[in-house]
């Protein structure tokens, strides 16, 4: 009777693995973790087989509108940077910014904030539109006060790569679509000195998914709630590399 009951536990156990295998992530979870990969070239389609490598994470609507849209995430690492893919269910697409560096919050927009070394108050903020303009910052926070920096070395070596495309119509201002998908790749030499070593299997950092969307009024998504602004820091959650 006790082997048949221990066979059990360890056949229960085992399925339980396999039904978890491919599973979207839980979107209350306070931690994300990351696997890693080679590099690869970002199309802005998120179609490249690495993708394949892990599961969509799927961040919470945090202040509604009267129809739900989906956002989902993904993201990889290599031993040169973080790769970042959105995936946004939408219907028009409120952009009408043309250049990089603009308030890209004031339209659609998707954002990922990291947050290295958290000893320090200091922040990356990286911001991409459907229309593929950027906003990244550094961002010192204290108490509350926040400013944030642009990158004055922005070289080849340092500068992230982005692609964004749509579907169900076409990437252009105020057309009406289906949905938009953002993919970027984040160097780790941008994010010096805050990143002075690359991650490994095991580091952990602190960070946040956003998205916001203008079509019917204001609708913001979050993967760790805040109480309003994307600047809460302590809410981050922690993203740990496989």
């Amino acid at each position: 009777m006790a082997y048949r009951l221990l066979a059990w536990l360890i056949f229960w156990e085992v399925m339980g693995g396999v039904r978890a295998i491919g599973q979207t992530q839980p979107a209350d979870s306070t931690s994300l973790t990351i696997r890693p990969t080679d590099d690869f070239t970002v199309n802005g389609l998120g179609d490249h087989p690495a993708w394949a490598k892990t599961d969509w994470l799927t961040i919470s609507a945090q202040k509604a509108r009267p129809k739900p849209l989906t956002t989902r995430a993904k993201l990889l690492y290599s031993t040169t940077g973080l790769y970042v893919l959105f995936r946004c269910d939408d219907e028009t697409l409120t952009a009408t910014i043309e250049t990089d560096y603009g308030p890209l919050y004031n339209e659609d927009v998707v954002e990922i904030f990291l947050w290295p070394d958290t000893s320090v108050p200091i922040y990356f903020e990286y911001e991409l539109s459907p229309l593929n303009y950027e906003l990244p910052l550094l961002v010192p926070n204290l108490n509350n006060k926040f400013m944030g920096w642009k990158p004055w070395q922005y070289g080849p070596r340092e500068r992230v790569q982005h692609a964004t495309s749509a579907w169900g119509g076409d990437k252009r201002s105020r057309a009406s679509v289906s949905g938009w998908v953002a993919e970027f790749f984040i160097p780790y030499r941008l994010l010096s000195p805050i990143v002075q070593t690359p991650p490994n299997r095991g580091t952990r950092w602190r960070g946040n998914l956003y998205r916001i969307d203008y079509d019917r009024g204001y609708a913001t998504w979050a993967w760790q709630k805040t109480g309003g602004s994307f600047h809460e820091f302590g809410r981050f959650g922690t993203l740990i590399f496989e």
